[in-house]
């Protein structure tokens, strides 16, 4: 298969009837599959009313059946047609935070979406993203589109057009290339169905902002539980992962130093994820330093990047600081948790 590449101004006025947008929109009313820019990552798109669409998203990412999708929309009129009801917390935090990176669980309506991209389940993930390509497109296609990270199943995510190619050229109909995203971790996943808001996976808007408009919001003691039937996309399997093995530290530079100095004299190729301030710190072959420790919104976009490049640099086993398991660095440590499989090396 040949994959189309649409390259597309985010900053052009109109962006409705631009050529490339009205293209890409037909590829979709085609139930062909199509990557598109967000503010989080890329997401792999298809008609979310169509089990043959829905079908070849699941084929071009390798990704398991039981995983399912979450449904972008860019208007909430949209819902509707496919969730039961509305509670009155999921319409405060719609109003708060879509167009966003705030994900919403409601309970769908029977016989509307296709069951594949809801996993069989009762309930359907539900998300407006917050960039002006994305919502021109949904506009132009007219239609719930299912879209998972544009990436090989368990790879990093695609935070540019080039990531998404890397991964799915020949395997995807089209790319519309919008440029670099901003957030670079995913949505936050909450689910409204119950009387107190849940979170099921943390992202781009932390459980600090929800309870700012809200009140109270649990986070799911399951997030780690690859046992249970997911009700969110990245619960259940590993994720992110770049090709070496990636280990996380809970210790002191000196003692990451020493693992490093361990395995080098092992004759691996070894990788150490930091951020500037603690760069220059570490004798390895590889030093990425992803964002600044400072502001933990740079780590948090440049995350995906920087675990790719350690493909690039061919490590073979990389380390990886940790980070404050709060605000947005809850999204970063549960989005590094699931890519090293949970295995931590503790000083």
């Amino acid at each position: 298969m040949n994959t189309k590449v649409w390259k597309v101004d985010k900053y052009v006025d109109n962006l409705g009837n631009n050529p490339q947008i009205v293209d890409a929109a037909d590829f979709l009313r085609e139930n062909e599959v199509v990557a598109l820019p967000t503010e989080t990552v890329y997401g792999l798109g298809g008609n979310a009313e169509s089990d043959e669409a829905v079908a070849k998203i699941f084929a071009a990412k390798g990704r398991p059946g039981d995983n399912p999708l979450i449904i972008h929309i860019a208007e909430k009129e949209q819902l509707k047609r496919f969730v039961a009801e509305i509670p009155n917390k999921a319409s405060i935090l719609m109003e708060a935070f879509w167009p966003g990176p705030l994900t919403i669980i409601f309970k769908k309506k029977e016989g509307v979406l296709s069951e594949k991209a809801t996993a069989g389940l009762a309930t359907v993930a539900v998300r407006m993203p917050d960039h002006p390509v994305a919502l021109a497109l949904l506009k132009k296609c007219r239609l719930p589109i299912a879209a998972p990270s544009a990436n090989s199943s368990g790879k990093p995510s695609p935070t540019n057009a080039a990531h998404v190619l890397d991964d799915l050229q020949g395997k995807i109909a089209g790319v519309l290339d919008g440029g670099a995203t901003g957030v670079g971790v995913e949505s936050t996943v909450v689910d409204c169905t119950e009387p107190i808001p849940v979170i099921l996976r943390p992202g781009g808007v932390t459980k600090e902002q929800l309870e700012e408009v809200v009140g109270e919001v649990l986070v799911d003691p399951a997030l780690m539980d690859g046992e249970s039937k997911p009700k969110a996309p990245g619960m259940k399997y590993r994720h992110y992962a770049p090709n070496a093995p990636l280990f996380l530290v809970a210790g002191s530079r000196d003692f990451l130093q020493k693992l490093v100095a361990e395995k080098k004299k092992e004759g691996l190729r070894v990788g150490v994820l930091t951020t500037e301030e603690n760069a220059d710190q570490y004798d390895a072959d590889v030093v990425m330093a992803c964002g600044k420790r400072a502001e933990l919104e740079t780590v948090a976009a440049s995350l995906y990047d920087t675990l790719r490049a350690f493909n690039q640099k061919n490590a073979d086993i990389i380390f990886s600081e940790m980070f404050p398991n709060s605000g947005v660095g809850h999204a970063i440590m549960n989005r590094l948790e699931k890519a090293a499989g949970n295995k931590v090396i503790s000083e």
